[in-house]
């Protein structure tokens, strides 16, 4: 008697191939602990050939912990790491590399002093005759920057570059080889909408060949977009693993914070006053901004959005006093302040929150209380005469860690050991120790989970709602559309349009991004 044929015959369906496979890399009850903390305890965690595995999780949750152990960065405590089923000692980026394991970190790893090809090639460098090959190197560069659809020129030095330029450069070094597994953390936190979907087509077209990527982001948004699996961390521990298209908004915030948030965006009053700052026909030395004109108000909230390049970030600069003015006036509160140092803006009302924290913004090496009070060192109730009262200084901090809920609530910590959510609300508390009537906010919620973003966007609100004229710079276009009262646009350098209520949208804005205003 013949059998049939199909499942009724007792064969088993096919497998698909990469779940048969042993994971591409595994951990094993990894733990990892400092003097005092312990950042992860007892995680699991595996990748798949083929995946985009996300971590998500609040800012101190263990997630750059994970990877710096995977990128072979750090060791952990106890634990183990499997490359395709096999124990691996991870002893250093080097040992990871050759494994097939290349990281792209949210603090970048450039040589600020080197160009673009130096940095891509750095320890692969092609000779020739035993010589340095130039040539080849800037040849090598530049397909791969032609592959990635990146506009950058490899003979620029890096310190030159912006922060969203440093991070291109920094992913085109990750894939300047085939690896098989690729680790990328917040690699869309300085792009804007154009570049994140170059990036995303290089992530597909990877995962495609089998490469395995484990992808750290805050914006859910993405997780629908390319996550196919989520691992939600917390406090050090995994919570749970989900799939990463059929899981809710509120469920992944819900996992990762243990409680639920029901709205992100703050509604805020529109009941604008007098003009706070008024730029006229503004054009900078670098001419990275040509004949800009804007106004904001009291209670109003403005945003600027536009690609990388655009000249929105150098808006900002050129108005503190941070880059040259070639031509144009700057007003504030109707006087003329063109040309004025940081030093004097900042005495005038007018405070600059950078978008690179690290870099601009703190002092890592001080602690968070010296960081807070630093712009109010001149300033009662901390100066006393020819002396600083270190007694006021404190109580001034104890109160604005408390306003900003700093997580733990250690001022006298350094504040580069902070977590990057962390960090952003001492840059915040540092706005708070002098009065100020207009705020600069460029990238202010760059690299942070949910619920510091939902805390930012409140304390923005709550700025406005109390008289503030807010300028806010952003490449998170959900977030310049959602708060902004006004809506500027920018491209190459110049006002492309305006936007204001109703028709502050994504497709009008989206749609300047692109293209030049007829004339």
């Amino acid at each position: 008697m013949s059998q049939s044929t199909g499942s009724q015959s007792g064969v088993p369906p096919p497998v698909d191939p990469a779940l048969e496979a042993p994971p591409l890399v595994a951990c094993r009850s990894i733990v990892k602990e400092y003097p005092g903390v312990t950042a992860l305890d007892g995680v699991d965690f595996e990748l798949r050939a083929g995946e985009v595995h996300v971590l998500f999780g609040e800012n101190g949750a263990g997630k750059s912990t994970l990877i710096s152990l995977l990128a072979g960065a750090q060791e952990p405590t106890s634990g183990e790491i499997l490359v395709r089923g096999q124990p691996v000692q991870l002893t250093s980026v080097h040992r990871a590399r050759a494994l097939g394991i290349s990281a792209v970190f949210q603090d970048f790893s450039l040589v600020p002093q080197l160009t673009v090809e130096q940095n891509l090639l750095l320890g692969a460098e092609p000779r020739r005759h035993g010589f340095l090959d130039r040539q080849a190197m800037r040849r090598e560069a530049q397909a791969i920057l032609d592959r990635l659809g990146f506009a950058i020129r490899p003979a620029e030095v890096v310190q030159h570059l912006s922060r969203a330029e440093r991070q291109m450069v920094e992913i085109a070094k990750a894939f300047r080889t085939e690896p098989s597994v690729l680790v990328l953390d917040e690699p869309t936190a300085s792009l804007t909408e154009r570049e994140t979907e170059q990036l995303f087509a290089l992530i597909g077209s990877a995962t495609a060949r089998g490469v395995g990527v484990v992808y750290i982001t805050h914006r859910i948004s993405e997780i629908r977009r390319i996550g196919d699996r989520v691992t939600v961390l917390r406090d050090g521990h995994v919570v749970a693993t989900v799939d990463g298209k059929s899981t809710s908004e509120d469920r992944l915030v819900e996992l990762m914070t243990g409680r639920v948030i029901q709205d992100i965006y703050p509604s805020i009053a529109y009941q604008p006053g007098e003009v706070v700052l008024k730029i006229e026909k503004l054009t900078s030395q670098s001419r990275s901004v040509e004949d800009a004109s804007i106004e904001v108000r009291a209670r109003e909230i403005v945003g600027i959005a536009g690609l990388i390049g655009s000249g929105k970030s150098e808006l900002g600069r050129v108005c503190f006093g941070l880059e040259p003015v070639a031509s144009g006036r700057i007003w504030l509160h109707g006087q003329d302040v063109t040309g004025l140092t940081p030093s004097a803006m900042l005495s005038k009302g007018f405070f600059y929150l950078p978008p690179d924290r690290r870099e601009e913004g703190l002092v890592l090496m001080r602690s968070c209380r010296e960081n807070i009070a630093l712009p109010s060192l001149r300033n009662e109730p901390i100066r006393r005469g020819a002396f600083l009262s270190i007694a006021s200084e404190r109580s001034l901090v104890q109160r604005l860690t408390e306003r900003i809920n700093l997580q733990p609530a250690r001022p006298e910590r350094d504040v580069g050991s902070f977590s990057g959510g962390n960090q952003q609300k001492v840059l915040l508390a540092k706005s708070l120790t002098r009065p100020v009537k207009l705020f600069v906010f460029d990238e202010p919620t760059v690299g942070v989970d949910v619920a510091t973003r939902v805390a930012i966007y409140r304390f923005i609100g709550e700025l406005c709602a109390n008289g503030a004229a807010v300028l806010l710079i952003s490449s998170d276009l959900p977030e310049v559309l959602h708060l902004s009262h006004r809506l500027y646009v920018m491209y190459r350098s110049r006002i492309q349009a305006e936007f204001s209520g109703a028709d502050i949208t994504e497709q009008n804005v989206l749609r300047h991004f692109f293209e030049r205003r007829a004339a």
